[in-house]
């Protein structure tokens, strides 16, 4: 039969109890204090909005959530729309004249009409988008995916420098 000796049990629990408290204690502290890296305090979401005729100009909109968003005639004309998503959205005569798109999915977007003159769209994904009668002078779509119909389009009208990256619009389009 076996004997406990509770002196022996408390002497060899006690620091061990100590020890998961003081780990649980850090554990807690770390969990309640850490703010998560997808969770942003101030993210900007128009989703299904209508925003026609908005004036967004120089806005910091960085990763900002405009799908399906209505935006015919609004003025993004020098905002920042880094890393923005604008899916699905209807553009028609909107300005984005000096707007940075850095990295932006502008995936079946309706840009008919619009201004990007001096727009940068480096990185910008730009698939299934829509530019008729678009004014592209001195945007910069340097390493941009683009439809090979579009980038054929933009290159018939293509021309200027962009101000902010100094490259030409052809040469970022990769026009011959």
């Amino acid at each position: 039969m076996i004997s406990f000796d509770f002196k022996t049990l408390k002497t060899f629990l006690q620091p061990l109890l100590r020890l998961v408290f003081a780990i649980s204690l850090a554990v807690l502290w770390v969990m309640l204090s850490a703010t998560p890296v997808s969770a942003q305090d101030n993210t900007i979401n128009y989703t299904n909005t209508d925003l026609t005729n908005r004036d967004f100009s120089h806005s910091d909109l960085v990763g900002g959530t405009f799908v399906s968003a209505e935006m015919r005639g609004t003025n993004f004309q020098g905002s920042n729309l880094t890393s923005a998503i604008l899916t699905k959205g209807v553009m028609l005569g909107a300005n984005l004249a000096d707007a940075n798109l850095t990295a932006a999915l502008v995936d079946r977007v309706t840009l008919d009409n619009a201004n990007l003159t001096n727009a940068n769209f480096t990185d910008a994904i730009l698939s299934r988008s829509r530019f008729y009668d678009a004014d592209i002078t001195g945007a910069d779509f340097t390493d941009a995916i683009i439809d090979r119909y579009q980038v054929s389009l933009f290159c018939e009208r293509a021309s200027g420098v962009n101000s902010i990256t100094g490259v030409a619009t052809r040469e970022s389009l990769g026009c011959r």
